[in-house]
């Protein structure tokens, strides 16, 4: 997608949509169409959705949820770090009755900048505890420097067959992220599949669901009949599924199964951390996987049309929204991350093989022709 511009009134800040309209996520989705900032809004009572705003990304905001309770308001996520988002958040937090000073807990989906960027900051205006799923916290905890960061995606890039011109561009245009993420807070306390992080006897249950990221979490309300999704359902767009330099694992064939693992719940409505909230989770749940089975396909026939072809250029050879050329920098760098997760998903499957040494040459596996 490309980065867009937000809309701005003449303070300069992004314009919000003032619009009441009746309907599930109405007035949310208006806002997404016409380039605005939703409003805050009371989605059930004691739980708030609240747009934070991401200046520069095509995204444009995440949405948080404060949960009422008991023991004290919660936040699920907090949004991208920048001193407009800060504002924007406190602003927006006032709005549902509460301040940011009295949160108490800060749970989160994952541990991206988008979403856990403020907890720190949270944590410190209020005392809150941040909690996120382990799987998260261990990445945060081998984090490295910029310099080890920077030659790590030079070889990860060279071993996928990125040319070196690309790889330098990559690396010196997605350099900024790495410095916003060094700068994440750490959790307090583990936030582990069906569990109640906010206590026995609240109705918010975390559910495990690895792919976007090993530790991500959906949280379903069982008390309302919602189901707080984060990066892992968005109701028009796909997730970015990919492997990093020096992860390993198959997190495409994570992502499908936490997908089916969702088929249980049918919940009233999904309240996504991007874009605009929705109902059908199940028609939504059948297009993602239906999307990742036409992509494995394409990537399939690229393989077997074209024996040797490095991952980079696998990539290149597939359908992308914008088009290859449009992509550059971290965008380039997702769609063959993203490809290259694919590929390890097919191998898993013996449907493609990696006869490559320093540099991936991918090739039809034994299976390229059976049927599944």
């Amino acid at each position: 997608m490309a980065a867009q511009p937000d809309a701005a009134d003449g303070s300069g800040g992004q314009r919000q949509a003032c619009v009441e309209l009746g309907g599930a996520g109405v007035a949310q989705r208006y806002a997404w169409l016409e380039n605005l900032l939703p409003p805050v809004e009371e989605v059930r009572p004691g739980l708030w959705s609240i747009p934070v705003p991401w200046p520069g990304s095509s995204l444009r905001y995440t949405l948080a949820y404060l949960v009422s309770g008991r023991g004290g308001p919660a936040l699920i996520d907090t949004g991208w770090p920048t001193d407009e988002g800060w504002d924007a958040l406190a602003e927006r937090v006032a709005q549902t009755g509460h301040d940011l000073t009295e949160i108490k807990y800060v749970l989160v989906t994952h541990a991206h900048a988008d979403h856990l960027g403020m907890a720190g900051r949270v944590r410190e205006a209020s005392g809150a505890l941040v909690g996120m799923h382990p799987a998260e916290s261990t990445i945060l905890l081998h984090r490295v420097g910029l310099q080890t960061w920077r030659e790590r995606l030079f070889a990860w890039l060279g071993a996928r067959g990125a040319p070196d011109d690309q790889r330098a561009e990559i690396a010196d245009l997605m350099s900024g992220a790495v410095a916003f993420h060094a700068r994440l807070a750490r959790a307090d306390f583990d936030v582990e599949d069906g569990g109640l992080p906010l206590g026995a006897g609240t109705g918010l249950r975390a559910v495990w669901t690895p792919g976007h990221t090993p530790g991500h979490l959906c949280f379903y309300d069982e008390r309302d009949d919602v189901l707080l999704t984060g990066d892992h359902v968005l109701p028009r767009i796909t997730p970015h599924i990919g492997l990093p330099p020096g992860a390993e694992g198959d997190p495409l064939g994570d992502y499908e199964a936490s997908l089916r693992a969702l088929v249980r719940y049918n919940p009233a409505e999904v309240l996504p951390a991007h874009e605009y909230r929705f109902a059908d989770l199940g028609a939504r749940l059948d297009a993602l996987l239906s999307h990742h089975r036409t992509r494995l396909a394409e990537v399939e026939h690229a393989v077997a049309n074209d024996p040797g072809l490095s991952t980079w250029a696998v990539a290149e050879a597939l359908t992308w929204s914008r088009g290859w050329e449009q992509t550059r920098g971290g965008s380039r760098h997702s769609a063959v991350s993203e490809t290259w997760a694919h590929l390890i998903h097919l191998q898993g499957r013996q449907r493609v093989i990696n006869t490559g040494l320093d540099r991936d040459s991918w090739t039809p596996g034994p299976r390229c022709s059976a049927a599944d």
